[in-house]
Formats: C-alpha cells, structure tokens, sequence
C-alpha cells in the first residue's frame, strides 16, 4: 500500500516522550493537526516529579557511544539514534528556547532553577505556540487500522475519531496484560518487570539509620555477575541510592526470576581493598591506643553509622582501640569491607518507576521509530524495550525517541 502524507496526528500519551515528539512536529510542519491524549488529570507528570522535583533531564555525557552504554536494554538501537540527537543536543534544544542547563558533579543535569516547572513551562509554551491539542483525562482503548493507512481510534466515553498516523507514547505498563491493545495490533511485547527499585533487607538490621549516605559505596550480588559503585542510601527496608539503582536497571530480569531474594554485598569503604582496610583499623589501635573505638578519622562515616559497624562486629564502642583484639580487627574489617545482607524483596523507586519490557526493538524501524507491522504507527519511549540506569539517561532516551519520530512523521512522501 502506499503511503499518504499524514495529516492529523494522534500521540497516545502526555509524557516526555510523546511531548517531545508533538511539539517538534508541529513546529516541523506546522500544517499538521497533532493532538495529545492524556488519561489522567495532567501531562508531563513525570518530568513534574523526577530528581526530587528539579527534573534530571539529562546526563553530562555527550559522546553518543558512552551515552548509549547506560542503557541495559536499548543500547545497539541508542547507540545510532544517539548520533542524530543526544545529551548536547538536548541541552542546546531547551537553551535556545530559554531554559538553562547545569551539570553536577555526578554528571545530572538540571534547570538552573532547579525546578521541573521550568521544564514544563516549556514544553507547554512549545505546545501552544505550535498549536497542539492536548485533551487530558482521555482514555484511548483501542487503535484500530483502516484500510487507507489511517486509524480509527476507539475512546472511551466518547465517539471514535479518526487518524493519519498514531504515536505510541503510553510510557511502561506494570502489567502485560495492559499491552493487550498493542497485541491486537500484530506486535508482542517483552514482559515487563521493575527495573529501578531497592534492595529490602530481611533483616532490619539498618533501618533505624535511614537517610544516611555513604558516598562512595561498593555493591555486588554475591549470586549473578552484577556489581557497581557509587552512592549508597540507608532507607527504612535496605539499601537504595545510585549505586543499587544502576545494579536493579543491569539485573532487572535476573533479579525477577530470583523474585528478589538474593544476597547484596557491600564494600562500604571502597575503593579500599581488604588489605588497605585492615592496616587502617591497625594503625588506629596504635596511635589512638587510649581513645574509645567510637573514635577515629580514617573511615568517613557519620559517628551513628560508625557505632553500628562496631556493633555488628561483636564490638562495644566504650572499649578502646589499645583493647582490641586480631580476632576484632579482622570482624571489623569484614563488616567495613564486605558485609553480607539477605535481601528479601524491593521497593519500587517511586514516582520514577521505570519498566524493563514493552515492545520489542527489532519490530520498529530504529531511524524512524516507526512499526514494521503497522504502516504510521510510532512507538517513542518506555513503550519500547528501552530502559537505562539512573541519572538522566530515561529522559535522555525519551527526547531522542521523540526527536526522531517527529522527523519521520514530518518527512513523510505521499
């Protein structure tokens, strides 16, 4: 069948990704009607709450091959997409409409204001100025082809309207079953699971420190051949941070199958290694001989962390250092080193959940975004079998997708 110039453009969902794709072609080709559905009350809800309600939107990293080596599904497809518009693009994209970008230490980058509503301020704006549609609280159930290359739209509480073409932008569904709708379309669909989520200890044997960080963590799954560093965060049931965050993204279908029942190992003094360790715990039993072992200035630790090292080493902190047995040093030094915990289940990161699964990459055109199945239906976002670690690389994925279908879409030949 040959294709026709689309003309009225339906994107299924108000996330980055779909905003993203609406508001570059409508300002591509301006003579094209893009309207928006939304289910819920608002759009952009995401980006509204990511990074604490700065909005990460993307990542310091502007060589497309290292930028796409942070994705754990998705990289052969970034990896090319990444060279048509990555993380500087982005930058100079929201820059040239007025919205400053910083980087922090970590690579995060931020708004300047370090608020999302700047963020949303301009994609609205974009949305406005372009004259795109956007109809909140709209439910779209069914996407159905017509036999011209068009789609009727099935939605519900209200009549069926037709389309030229259709993005797909619902972001990642929990559950497969709510992929049903894009089955009956030919495609399938990579079971989803969690894919940023912390370890739940099964032992509350932190939980009374919650909200203290270690800056420089060492995590590894003492069963599969995951490990990271970086951050680490003591919450209410375990460990989370961005260390533990990455480790979720790289072993989200390994740690599903295990259903989250595994052992975590942490070297809480990294990059030290167990020799550097011992001679430290050494050299403060000889020359703060007649201080207390709740004492010292060689590990960094906040004193309440500290004093529970020591007392899950069998060691009372009034003793002093002059005290201390080898057979102490060397518990101490396992439990700075490598402490063992039983992690028993996972907290979902929250208001940035982020699935592993959804369509399948090989069934999308991966310059365009475009189904192989479906002549102009589009898939953009976490619908996609796309997901990467933590630290803006999500965001970055989703204004690549976006960026590229909207060319396609505004590209078309009749």
């Amino acid at each position: 069948m040959e294709k026709k110039e689309p003309q009225k453009i339906a994107i299924i969902g108000g996330g980055a990704a779909g905003f993203f794709t609406a508001v570059n072609a409508a300002r591509l080709n301006p003579q094209l009607a893009i309207t928006i559905f939304e289910k819920s009350r608002e759009v952009l809800s995401k980006v509204r709450v990511s990074g604490g309600g700065r909005c990460n939107v993307t990542h310091h990293c502007f060589d497309p091959e290292i930028l796409s080596k942070h994705y754990p599904r998705g990289e052969k497809v970034l990896r090319w997409s990444f060279e048509q518009f990555d993380s500087k693009d982005t930058v100079e994209w929201f820059e040239t409409r007025g919205v400053k970008l910083k980087a922090e230490e970590d690579g995060r980058m931020f708004p300047v204001t370090d608020d999302s509503q700047t963020i949303i301020d301009c994609l609205m704006s974009e949305a406005r100025k372009y004259g795109v549609n956007i109809r909140t609280k709209t439910k779209v159930d069914a996407v159905v082809p017509e036999a011209d290359g068009g789609f009727m739209l099935s939605i519900k509480k209200e009549s069926p309207e037709k389309f030229d073409a259709v993005v797909v932008a619902t972001g990642g569904f929990i559950r497969e079953k709510a992929y049903g709708w894009l089955k009956t379309l030919g495609h399938s669909v990579h079971s989803p699971v969690p894919s940023l989520f912390t370890f739940n200890f099964r032992e509350k044997v932190l939980s009374d420190l919650a909200g203290i960080s270690v800056e420089n963590a060492h995590v590894k799954i003492e069963e599969l051949p995951f490990q990271e560093s970086g951050p680490v965060l003591i919450t209410h049931w375990g460990l989370s941070g961005p260390a533990v965050l990455k480790i979720s993204a790289w072993a989200a279908r390994d740690l599903h199958d295990l259903e989250y029942r595994f052992h975590a190992l942490v070297n809480w003094v990294h990059p030290d290694n167990e020799q550097e360790v011992r001679d430290k715990l050494i050299k403060l039993r000889e020359f703060n001989a007649r201080k207390t072992v709740s004492k010292q200035d060689l590990f960094p630790f906040p004193n309440r962390l500290w004093d529970r090292f020591l007392e899950l080493s069998g060691i009372k902190t009034d003793k002093r250092w002059a005290d201390l047995s080898n057979k102490e040093i060397h518990d101490l030094t396992q439990t700075l080193f490598r402490s063992r915990y039983n992690i028993q289940g996972k907290t979902t990161y929250k208001e940035e959940f982020v699935t592993c699964g959804g369509i399948p990459l090989d069934e999308v055109d991966p310059d365009t975004l475009e189904s192989k199945i479906v002549p102009n239906l589009y898939f953009v976002g976490e619908v996609l079998d796309i997901d990467g670690v933590t630290g803006g690389f999500n965001f970055q994925a989703a204004w690549t997708n976006g960026w590229l279908a909207a060319k396609a879409i505004t590209s078309h030949e009749s």
